[in-house]
């Protein structure tokens, strides 16, 4: 939905994000769209009132390293279990959680392209077109697209078949355990691309 002029399209990580997105919605002049999971919440106590939220702003749930995490929607929780596990590796990284594809948090985004050596995307959603592309065309409009290693994670260009979506979202790698070892396989790859070049 994002080639729709001005509209402003969002995903919630939780079913608390989830009510601050509804109001938001509410409240903005114009037209907005909010993509969320079929199931259940995580479980979120929903022990406050909805907040309007600023549109296009992320937030940075988990800070250091030279890789960031950038999820969307429902992939935020498990980003950050990934980092979890990265960090028992000797592995840091930053987690943020996009919340808005239109528009992006291009301060964010840009910010960590020149200060992260990798950045991965990671939706629940075709990356076609998705998540990942927006941030991708981000970055070519700012010079930034051979200044840092970009990896999209999200569902490939093929019919998926209905079933249990956590073995859907397993089988498709946008779980916990497949973001980690994305990451750290493409961590590998690079240091050993690193290491190659200062033995030139």
């Amino acid at each position: 939905m994002r080639v729709v002029p001005n509209i402003v399209v969002m995903a919630p990580k939780d079913e608390l994000e989830m009510r601050d997105m509804m109001l938001t919605m509410v409240e903005h002049v114009g037209p907005a769209a909010m993509r969320y999971p079929r199931g259940n919440g995580i479980g979120i106590p929903l022990d406050r009132e909805p907040q309007l939220m600023e549109i296009g702003k992320g937030e940075i749930l988990r800070d250091g390293g030279e890789i960031a995490i950038v999820a969307y929607g429902s992939m935020v929780h498990p980003a950050l279990a990934a980092a979890e596990n990265l960090a028992k590796e000797g592995i840091e990284a930053t987690v943020v959680n996009a919340r808005f594809v239109k528009p992006l948090d291009a301060e964010l985004l840009l910010a960590l392209a020149r200060s992260r050596r990798l950045l991965v995307t990671v939706e629940e959603a075709y990356v076609a077109g998705g998540f990942g592309s927006a941030v991708l065309e981000l970055l070519e409009e700012n010079g930034l697209q051979d200044k840092i290693h970009v990896v999209r994670m999200g569902i490939p260009d093929r019919l998926v078949t209905h079933g249990d979506p956590k073995l859907l979202l397993a089988k498709y790698g946008l779980d916990a355990d497949g973001i980690y070892t994305r990451v750290k396989e493409t961590v590998e790859v690079l240091d050993d691309r690193r290491t190659r070049r200062q033995k030139v």
